[in-house]
């Protein structure tokens, strides 16, 4: 049973990975808030998603629409000034000197999760949720459990009160990504997850794949199609 009283504060970019959190979310606390950043991203159709998305899950089940609240949108334009990435930059794709791809922006979830930590404070939730996982990533270090688990107490510490980081994604590939969203929302879930969620690095929404929207061929296209691949397989 729900514990009527508990809370969470989601960071819902408006890509797949996001998408499943906040279903997660939904299937598991009384009241989920969602929180999103506009960084100058190259992406910005991601914005324009989250709407779309979260009146989509809300009229999947009753129950979730009865929990989902209110959503937050912070600006974050002073990470794209410091930030050479391409995602911040109309760069090629390339792997840096220091062995990580440039979409990695240096600090990005731990700023997230610490303006979630002070909205989630003045709203009095204890919970944040995020979709970082490092068992099917790109080795971005923020990403890693330890990294986060560690700012979970820092935060804890600098607010004088628990704030727990959930991470349902962190220890399951993107197979497993799209064998949990089945669990949560069965075939509806999948189809709003492929029609209606982005998670391409470009952009892109002209071109739709079984897996969904996207140009195909970015780091993140790529991992989703063959999370997508393994899925279906494991499925026949």
């Amino acid at each position: 049973m729900t514990d009527p009283t508990s809370a969470a504060l989601v960071l819902f970019s408006g890509g797949q990975d996001s998408t499943v959190c906040l279903a997660w979310a939904l299937a598991r606390f009384a009241r989920v808030e969602t929180i999103g950043f506009d960084y100058g991203q190259r992406h910005r159709v991601e914005l324009q998603q989250r709407p779309v998305i979260r009146s989509a899950l809300a009229a999947l089940d009753p129950v979730w629409a009865s929990r989902l609240g209110p959503d937050h949108v912070l600006p974050l334009d002073g990470l794209a000034a410091i930030s050479e990435t391409s995602l911040t930059r109309d760069m090629a794709y390339a792997v840096t000197a220091a062995g990580l791809p440039n979409t990695f922006v240096p600090g990005r979830n731990l700023l997230f999760l610490t303006y979630a930590a002070a909205l989630a404070y003045r709203r009095g939730i204890p919970t944040l949720v995020g979709g970082m996982c490092e068992t099917d990533y790109s080795g971005y270090p923020d990403c890693r459990n330890d990294t986060l688990q560690t700012l979970g107490k820092a935060l804890s510490l600098g607010l004088d009160k628990p704030v727990e980081i959930a991470t349902p994604l962190m220890w399951i590939d993107k197979a497993g990504t799209w064998a949990l969203a089945a669990d949560l929302g069965g075939d509806a879930l999948i189809r709003l997850i492929v029609d209606d969620t982005h998670t391409c690095y470009t952009g892109n929404r002209s071109t739709r794949h079984p897996w969904g929207w996207g140009c195909g061929t970015c780091p993140a296209c790529l991992l989703r199609a063959k999370g997508w691949d393994a899925w279906q397989s494991a499925r026949t």
